[in-house]
């Protein structure tokens, strides 16, 4: 950690992120009960965003930040991140939302794997260990074969987990020249030249209560990725990132509280697993990174 790391409110900026894409979780199956469709709440999602992003940023960097040469980056960020957010609400409407919760935590064990297959980073026997560990707890989770936990919101959940790593690699590698609201700008964006139309073709009839659901799930999935993002920008990764894990709180109080849905035990039992995996993996990556830093002057002598 540096000086001018501010690790306490880079801790409340992500578990307020936490805290806003449990309750965007939450409103989608509450949208979906009352007649919502997936590219509606897709739609809402990104559309919702687009005035929260812009004023974060008039506030912030100002309007002139969003200025890009790496439009072509961008849109493959968007093609990226819009199918991991298609198959994340798919696994929303899929499975309850602690169980739908839990399988999002695998995304740094995609992370480690994308990383060494696209990225030729080194990996060694720790790091698979960890990727091994948390694809058992992911088995315990999702108890194949058994009926427990439908197999089409597994696979749809690991997909979005694992294109979600994907993002994060992409993310990393425009991180250099793009700001982060600028990188979220151009995701809300972008996303509309395919949603847009493909809202208007599934356009249905709602009451009050789920249009405002449907805008409140955009108003509050642009808090919690801004607030996510901030939080990266104040903090190690390694100091952030485990502050994702108490979204499995969350899950549970809203699945119990509004849907009379706890966890099974088999949920409780693996999901520690795949925790354990995910830290572990943080720990290592930022336990490397810092034996570089070190080694670096006594390279370059």
């Amino acid at each position: 950690m540096s000086a001018t790391d501010r690790i306490l409110p880079a801790i409340g900026y992500r578990l307020a992120s936490v805290v806003a894409f449990a309750t965007m979780g939450a409103l989608i199956k509450l949208a979906e009960t009352r007649g919502a469709g997936l590219v509606e709440l897709l739609f809402f999602r990104q559309a919702g965003s687009i005035p929260v992003v812009v004023a974060w940023v008039a506030l912030g960097p100002g309007l002139a930040s969003l200025r890009t040469e790496r439009l072509s980056a961008h849109a493959v960020r968007c093609a990226v991140g819009l199918s991991s957010m298609t198959f994340m609400f798919s696994t929303l409407l899929l499975l309850p939302l602690a169980e739908a919760t839990t399988l999002q935590f695998t995304v740094p064990i995609f992370a480690t794997i994308l990383g060494a297959v696209l990225l030729r980073e080194k990996t060694g026997i720790h790091r698979w260990s960890a990727v091994v560990l948390g694809f058992v707890g992911v088995l315990v989770v999702a108890q194949p074969g058994s009926g427990l936990i439908p197999w089409q919101g597994a696979v749809t959940g690991l997909l979005a987990a694992s294109l979600s790593a994907a993002v994060s690699i992409l993310i990393r590698r425009m991180g250099t020249s793009e700001p982060p609201a600028t990188i979220v700008f151009y995701f809300s964006v972008l996303s509309m030249v395919p949603l847009f139309p493909a809202f208007l073709w599934t356009l249905g009839t709602h009451d009050a209560g789920t249009w405002a659901m449907l805008v409140c799930i955009g108003l509050v999935g642009a808090i919690g990725q801004l607030t996510m993002t901030t939080a990266i920008t104040l903090a190690p990764v390694s100091v952030v990132v485990p502050m994702d894990y108490s979204g499995l709180i969350w899950a549970t109080l809203y699945g119990w509280a509004l849907f009379g849905v706890l966890p099974d035990a088999w949920t409780w039992i693996g999901a520690p697993l795949i925790v354990a995996s995910g830290l572990y993996i943080v720990w290592r990556e930022q336990r490397l990174a810092r034996g570089i830093a070190r080694s670096a002057p006594a390279v370059s002598d």
